[in-house]
């Protein structure tokens, strides 16, 4: 899986949990949850959607890591 497709991926997922999200909103290098207004509660469900679309699970000593769209592309990228 390329970056790209894992970046889609994380895309695909932050849309299906904030549906009133557009995906223009998503600046990659942004921190997701201030910038999109996301809860941690909806993050929690974005990792564990990924968890199990990637099959990569992100400890919670890891989530300051994941806090950007690049930022969890590459984390995902370097797991896969």
């Amino acid at each position: 899986m390329t970056i790209e497709q894992i970046k889609h991926t994380i895309i695909e997922q932050i849309l299906e949990v904030a549906p009133d999200i557009e995906e223009n909103e998503i600046v990659p290098n942004e921190n997701i949850q201030r910038s999109l207004e996301i809860d941690s509660f909806d993050f929690l469900q974005i990792l564990t959607a990924l968890k199990v679309q990637l099959g990569v699970e992100v400890p919670e000593a890891d989530y300051g890591t994941v806090d950007t769209l690049e930022h969890m592309a590459d984390y995902f990228d370097k797991r896969l």
